[in-house]
């Protein structure tokens, strides 16, 4: 396959209007620019939708049979067409259908008559706009799988680094973090274990508890998830170093690698070990069936002050509906004949902390 192969498209749109003459004017405005297809009823402007999942639409509201408001709603009730950017270009210019509009799910509104140098400035801005978030979700995916290539070694579907980020991010937010610093939280806890990739299996799937051999090599996982990421500039990856290293810190400081304790341990890493020990404790393992979540939560709170930090305990059960919808989003398929935990400790039932 050639490198030509993977090249970038020219962004295509789709133009919207009962009038000929205005759809000639678009024409003339983007067709340098764009691949164009061409609509004059809402209905054909759903069926090209769906035939060629266009990068934005330019959408006119005032059009016999469907609306364009009409159309925008059920583009957006539709998983496979919501993310595209809409763009009303219409004669209504006041608040009423401007609001309308936006609720219905558009980007943006271009008043008529248009003009040239606005239609290409909103079409690009949303353009990149729109490329900036795919980017965002490309990075999350990619990060996910890095982190599911570590948890498919003793936990095979890798749902957990799903699960555990979101909740890791659920707590951000109720720590008082700002969306871009939740966001980057998101994006660095699936990384937490990424040194498992250097812990041989015999050890990790072993069904029962670990010996004083097996545990000192276990606990260098952290040392190698923090070399695996190396050091960056980048906040998100500087993050993900930092949870790597620390996250099976305690708050009491008998945690490891490095026996840190309370604000000495960065508060993300602090946020993940809430989030990765209770889905850990909540999921089936090689060596111990999945807890009921009240058993869970009792952990939870037995060990808060020692291995956790009370004030994220407190964040994360206040938020527990959110805590159950996400478990159930991205729930394991039900296995069988799984062994039982070692005992009832925190400590042995987890390898690894977690």
């Amino acid at each position: 396959m050639s490198h030509t192969e993977y090249a970038q498209p020219r962004h295509s749109l789709l133009l919207v209007d009962d009038e000929a003459t205005n759809l000639q004017v678009l024409k003339t405005i983007l067709a340098s620019e764009y691949r164009l297809f061409f609509a004059r009823d809402g209905e054909r402007a759903l069926t090209l939708a769906q035939q060629h999942h266009p990068d934005l639409i330019l959408l006119d509201v005032m059009m016999p049979g469907l609306s364009g408001f009409d159309v925008c709603r059920a583009l957006k009730r539709d998983a496979a067409l919501a993310m595209i950017p809409v763009i009303f270009t219409t004669a209504l210019a006041d608040t009423l259908n401007e609001t309308e509009g936006l609720e219905a799910g558009a980007v943006d509104y271009i008043t008529k008559p248009v003009h040239a140098a606005v239609v290409r400035a909103r079409v690009r801005t949303h353009l990149a706009l729109a490329q900036t978030s795919l980017l965002r979700q490309t990075r999350l995916q990619t990060i996910e799988i890095l982190g599911r290539a570590a948890e498919y070694k003793d936990n095979e579907t890798g749902l957990h680094v799903i699960r555990m980020s979101r909740y890791s991010q659920l707590i951000a937010r109720a720590a008082g973090w700002s969306e871009a610093e939740s966001e980057d939280l998101l994006h660095s806890a699936p990384m937490h274990d990424v040194g498992k990739i250097g812990i041989p299996d015999a050890i990790l799937r072993k069904p029962g508890a670990l010996d004083a051999e097996e545990w000192a090599i276990m606990r260098q996982h952290p040392h190698m998830g923090a070399k695996i990421i190396g050091e960056h500039d980048a906040p998100m990856l500087r993050m993900a170093r930092e949870v790597a290293l620390y996250h099976h810190e305690k708050w009491d400081g008998s945690g490891y690698p490095q026996g840190r304790q309370g604000q000495d341990i960065p508060e993300a890493a602090r946020i993940v070990a809430v989030a990765d020990v209770f889905d850990a404790l909540t999921s089936v393992r090689p060596y111990k069936p999945a807890w009921p979540v009240e058993r869970a939560i009792d952990l939870l709170r037995q060990e808060s002050g020692r291995h956790f930090e009370p004030r994220l305990v407190e964040h994360f059960l206040a938020h527990m509906p959110e805590i159950t919808a996400i478990m159930q989003r991205w729930q394991e398929q039900p296995e069988s004949d799984h062994p039982a935990a070692v005992n009832g400790d925190a400590a042995a039932t987890l390898k690894g902390g977690a």
